[in-house]
């Protein structure tokens, strides 16, 4: 039998692909080895990384024990959490977050994406409401899509818009969730989280911060942007992922008791999933007690940070975020420029529609601690030369 071709029965979808190559959005899968810094591809080209989320270093260079798992490694967790994937490893794993966090309790997911949109689908039922920010992330979105609660998107970091909706509508509901991330991850801006408690608690609403991109680079001890501007006892529901400053792989949920509890019971995304690998959980593990214990490496992350905007000729205010996107408009236009700094010797990914809005393609620029002063100023002289 010969293979089905696309001019088959799939010619609808070779054709919407053509079409994405016409509109310069066309994506596929480039292998790449990751070597520190540097990614190698196959044709031996080394490039500066800055397009990864390895924020603190600690994916490329993971602190791991010689005698994990008592000389026994385990790869695979064999089975869901609640069959038999839950070990006294993963029980660890989950009260260190929750200590981390300051919350009652904490339950790992095998991803950032799957935590996001499990636990907006579980929580939200029929009868409430969420507001949901506009640039939230895709894991987010796709969570208020599968939950059965009405859906209301708001302008991004519109507080006054939160604030109107509620005061005409939130008795119609039984309960409303407020949806955001804390540090965007595309635009590297920060939500107005303090206005957007001081209205949830005005209205009696509950709110869902995904803190993905703040963990490990902000607060005192390294648990957020909540704990940066001391909001952590307000948020009812904090989400992240142990796969970006962390350089681990998986997400978590910390929240009060009776939260996970009911996530453990009724999220698909948790119940229906493999566990985490062992030996990812014993990397999270270690990582976030050094995150803890030692705030070297966010200082020196800020440090870097704060030079690229200075090299920029851009303010250096409030919380410093690792994410600098440079928006460029059109994706061709995105696109040659990614390329043309490839060309240089470095790995700046081109960001296009869907994943931002159109109009708005964009170079996303992420620092990490392990970028020397050298790189970044030879990365903003390839930037100023392409008028970027």
């Amino acid at each position: 039998m010969s293979p089905i071709r696309s001019t088959d029965r799939f010619a609808d979808l070779a054709e919407q692909l053509q079409s994405l190559r016409n509109e310069n959005r066309y994506r596929e899968l480039v292998p790449r080895r990751v070597c520190g810094t540097r990614l190698v591809g196959t044709d031996g080209q080394s490039l500066i990384n800055f397009g990864s989320n390895d924020y603190l270093g600690f994916a490329s260079n993971p602190l791991l024990s010689n005698t994990a798992f008592g000389g026994n490694p385990v790869a695979g967790a064999t089975a869901s959490a609640l069959v038999c994937g839950w070990s006294e490893a993963h029980e660890q794993l989950a009260t260190t977050i929750a200590d981390f966090e300051s919350t009652e309790r904490a339950v790992l997911f095998p991803s950032g994406y799957a935590a996001c949109s499990g636990t907006i689908a579980t929580l939200a039922r029929e009868g409430d409401l969420i507001l949901s920010d506009a640039l939230n992330h895709a894991s987010l979105i796709d969570g208020c899509r599968l939950s059965r609660a009405r859906r209301i998107v708001f302008p991004h970091g519109d507080v006054d818009f939160i604030e109107q909706t509620l005061r005409e509508q939130r008795s119609h509901y039984a309960r409303v969730w407020i949806v955001t991330e804390s540090v965007f991850s595309m635009d590297g801006d920060i939500a107005p989280l303090t206005q957007i408690c001081e209205c949830a608690e005005r209205f009696d609403a509950e709110l869902v911060v995904d803190e993905a991109h703040a963990t490990g680079v902000l607060g005192a001890t390294g648990s957020g942007l909540c704990e940066a501007l001391g909001i952590r006892h307000r948020v009812a529901v904090r989400v992240g992922t142990l796969s970006k400053a962390i350089g681990a792989q998986g997400g978590f949920v910390a929240a009060t008791q009776v939260i996970v509890e009911y996530l453990i019971n009724h999220c698909r995304s948790l119940i229906f999933s493999t566990s985490l690998s062992p030996f990812v959980v014993d990397c999270a593990i270690r990582h976030i007690e050094h995150i803890r214990r030692h705030a070297t490496r966010r200082e020196s992350l800020a440090r870097r940070i704060a030079q690229f905007h200075e090299l920029r000729g851009q303010p250096v205010v409030g919380p410093l975020t690792p994410i600098v996107p440079i928006v460029i408009g059109e994706c061709g236009l995105a696109l040659n420029h990614s390329r043309k700094l490839r060309e240089e010797g470095f790995f700046v990914p081109a960001i296009r529609p869907p994943t931002v809005p159109p109009g708005t393609s964009r170079l996303r620029v992420s620092l990490s601690v392990s970028h020397t002063e050298d790189e970044v100023q030879s990365l903003v002289n390839s930037l100023n030369s392409l008028h970027c």
